[in-house]
């Protein structure tokens, strides 16, 4: 595995190409300070890498038996949590790497999607299992029962920016929202996507919602009533892997599957594309993030993405032009066989 940085208006390579990660990377994030990113791989582990410089930062986070399918920075920076197929989620502390308690178990399928509450005291995960949970962070102990609803495996979990609510996409085709205290379902299941649910997230603040499918469409959603709003965002040409709202609420991005390859920038208002298709992928663009502040004081779109076929995970500049500096994270995986499986080795977010 290896990060390149490239730059934003020449399109050339910056610096040696740095090496670690041995498998396929299946998450990244950014620590909330912007300075650092964190992944989990097929190989296991979990790495936290320095934005500027390109480098690992220290050894690799060893612990889990199974592939690291997400990853999350805690809100104060100071934990990193990492859910894995081998059922069960990690803590650990960001700083120095060493695991925090002991990890967290109740699943009883592989873990595809986790994130904390925007207070931090709470994380939730989504699994195979086709239940949601939450976890107390200090305690590292279940917080009531499930939450069940969903009728297939549930591949991305998220909060809204009050921490009030809990929004979970599945293979099941539809989103749900939940009360985050009570864990009651609010509301009806959101439908309107033909295939499955491969991503989730909060507008900043918090009045909508996005979803990106494998019917190679985005759509966005009224948080309060569960209504469409506006028309489906086509134009990718493939599965809809990862979507997230860059932080001034005003952009959203998208990244696609192999017959596609590409990240896409939408217009939040209005629904239609800014810009073409950021193009250069050779495979699937699996996740996409925005950094929480620009790169070396540019405002440019900068993409962390990993490339199958040389295991190469690259830090990619690419011109957008945002009112605030941001930067988006894509992961590249291999395209396993299809066929309408449940499957979440192709839709972790």
């Amino acid at each position: 595995m290896t990060i390149r940085i490239w730059d934003a208006e020449t399109g050339a390579i910056s610096g040696e190409p740095l090496k670690g990660h041995t498998g396929g990377v299946m998450s990244v994030a950014y620590s909330p300070d912007g300075g650092n990113i964190v992944s989990g791989s097929r190989d296991k582990t979990v790495r936290i890498w320095d934005v500027e410089t390109g480098a690992a930062v220290d050894k690799p986070l060893k612990g889990h038996s199974d592939c690291v399918s997400s990853v999350a920075y805690s809100p104060n920076g100071r934990h990193i949590i990492s859910g894995s197929h081998d059922e069960t989620i990690r803590m650990w502390d960001a700083e120095t790497g060493a695991a925090v308690g002991k990890p967290l178990e109740g699943h009883s399928g592989g873990v595809l999607s986790v994130a904390y509450s925007p207070n931090g005291r709470h994380i939730i995960s989504g699994s195979r299992d086709k239940t949601i949970r939450i976890w107390d962070a200090e305690a590292g102990a279940a917080v009531g029962k499930p939450l069940e609803g969903h009728s297939n495996s549930v591949v991305s979990v998220a909060y809204s920016p009050n921490g009030r609510h809990i929004i979970s996409g599945s293979h099941d085709e539809t989103i749900r929202i939940w009360d985050a205290e009570t864990g009651a379902a609010v509301g009806k299941p959101l439908e309107g996507h033909s295939d499955s649910v491969s991503s989730v997230a909060y507008s900043p603040n918090g009045r909508h919602i996005i979803s990106g499918s494998h019917d190679e469409t985005i759509r966005m959603w009224d948080a309060e009533t569960g209504a469409a709003v506006g028309k489906p965002l086509e134009g990718h040409s493939d599965w809809v892997f990862s979507v997230a709202y860059s932080p001034n609420g005003r952009h959203v991005i998208s990244g696609s599957g192999s017959g596609d390859r590409t990240v896409r920038m939408w217009d939040a208002e209005t629904g239609a594309a800014v810009g073409k298709p950021l193009e250069g992928h050779s495979n699937s663009v699996v996740s996409v993030a925005y950094s929480p502040i620009p790169m070396s004081g540019t405002s440019s779109l900068d993409l962390v993405t990993r490339r199958f076929e040389s295991g190469m995970l690259r830090l990619v500049p690419q011109l957008a032009n945002p009112s605030r500096g941001i930067a988006g994270v894509c992961c590249l995986l291999p395209t396993p066989p299809m066929g309408g499986t449940s499957s979440l080795d192709l839709v972790i977010r």
